[in-house]
């Protein structure tokens, strides 16, 4: 190997990477909810949002990143892109933008780390050798936002199945008597153990009306940070009700029933997807093994006798 210091580090900056990750994952984010659930009950939202929220000591990781990232040029359209994909994948911090750039780069410059040590085994071709340094450095640009999108959507799954369980709630408020302002205080409040990302967001809502907003404003503000559809279906209903003062139980209830409906028949397509889908994996893997375990031992058989038999004739 020509560059053995070069790859001990990247080897080392690798482990490092998949150990901090495996440990997130298995020990700090399990304690962390486990935390949570044994907190009392917390009835001051504003409180729980500002301890939620609020700027906690940043590690010397997270500070080197936002120092790098601090550095990178940007138009505003790629800034307020990223904020947005930011806020509805649940970071709301204001270095949140800085810190995600600064893991591009990092991300990025490992890669180029990973093809110099490549090209050390592939032929001596120009080309290919820019090829891949191309390909390596593009990768490590592209794949930060490739899995913020994916949390994004991941997120966004998570607001859109606990709507109905909501709009249940915010009907029985609004038909017990309750105005829709403290009626969705009470759904962030009581949501915030089984849907705590719902209860947040809806939290924020009821933190701008309390600070001066309209509640036509507040309520589109929220449909911007998830970016779901089914979000801003439910704002339309909420401001056109608001507006013309029709019955606001009897709209939401039959919005739930929809969402009910459309829940159940996505499950059904794709229930009727899975045998389309079985059919490589059958084909593949499942018919392979079916055949040496029913046809094995007739070819064995056929290899020991018939083949010696045939050579003794001829």
């Amino acid at each position: 190997m020509e560059h053995p210091v070069l790859f001990s580090i990247c080897a080392f900056l690798m482990l490092m990477l998949i150990l901090s990750w495996v440990g997130y994952r298995l020990i700090y984010k399990p304690g962390r909810f486990m935390r949570q659930l044994g907190s009392p009950v917390i009835t001051n939202d504003s409180q729980r949002l500002m301890d939620a929220g609020g700027e906690a000591e940043a590690s010397t990781l997270v500070t080197f990143l936002q120092g790098v990232g601090s550095r990178v040029p940007s138009s505003e359209t790629e800034v307020a892109n990223l904020k947005a994909d930011l806020t509805r994948a649940g970071f709301r911090s204001e270095n949140a933008l800085p810190v995600f750039y600064g893991v591009r780069i990092v991300t990025t410059l490992l890669m180029l780390m990973l093809c110099i040590m490549l090209q050390a085994k592939m032929p001596p071709n120009p080309v290919l050798q820019l090829g891949l340094m191309a390909s390596g450095i593009g990768a490590g640009w592209i794949l930060p936002r490739f899995f913020l999108e994916k949390k994004v959507a991941r997120r966004q799954e998570v607001l859109r199945l606990a709507l109905p369980d909501a709009l249940d709630l915010l009907v029985v408020s609004i038909e017990a008597g309750l105005g829709l302002d403290q009626a969705i205080q009470h759904v962030a409040r009581e949501l915030y153990t089984s849907h705590p990302q719902l209860s947040d967001e809806m939290s924020l809502v009821t933190l701008e009306m309390r600070h001066g907003k309209r509640r036509s404003e507040a309520l589109r503000n929220f449909a911007e940070r998830t970016g779901e559809a089914e979000f801003r279906k439910l704002v339309a209903i909420l401001v056109q009700n608001d507006r013309f003062g029709t019955s606001m139980g009897e709209s939401l209830r039959t919005h739930s029933d929809f969402l009910r409906v459309r829940r159940r028949q996505e499950a059904e397509e794709r229930a009727g997807k899975v045998g389309v889908k079985l059919v490589f994996p059958i084909f593949f893997f499942i018919l392979p093994s079916m055949l040496i375990v029913a046809a094995g031992p007739g070819l064995l058989q056929v290899f020991k006798y018939l083949f010696p038999m045939m050579k003794t004739m001829g």
